[in-house]
């Protein structure tokens, strides 16, 4: 996704365009790895004097809920990246760095065998370790 469909999805959903959103949009399509909501601060910083966490997570909290952004956890602490529209797909991410790669193919074409008799809403794979760069 690219800032320009990230800001049509807002728009769509009833939200404004802001400078501080697509500030936060554009840092997270630079992006070829998960971020936290303390370096997205640190990044902001400069250019918006007296920007809070709380104006941070919540505008995270919204591109999450409206698939601009997609979250995961790790260290305890939320990450973020620019969701991918293109396909269903999971990711290796760096512990260290954050750092993701793409996985080509789905778990769940073995697993859905196991649980014929459940419903499957939604699922989610990823794998942690260190990349090349890092280990």
């Amino acid at each position: 996704m690219n800032v320009e469909q990230a800001l049509a999805l807002l728009k769509e959903a009833g939200y404004k365009y802001t400078d501080k959103r697509a500030v936060i949009l554009e840092f997270f399509a630079e992006q070829d790895r998960y971020r936290t909501a303390k370096e997205l601060l640190t990044y902001m910083s400069p250019n918006f004097e007296g920007i809070s966490f709380d104006t941070i997570y919540r505008n995270l909290h919204l591109f999450d809920q409206l698939g601009i952004l997609e979250s995961t956890e790790l260290g305890g602490e939320k990450h973020y990246q620019m969701c991918c529209t293109h396909h269903h797909h999971h990711h290796f991410i760096c512990k260290k760095c954050g750092v993701t790669k793409e996985i080509k193919g789905c778990p769940m074409d073995s697993v859905s065998n196991e649980l014929n008799n459940f419903m499957i809403d939604d699922h989610k794979f990823e794998v942690y370790g260190l990349c090349p760069t890092c280990q």
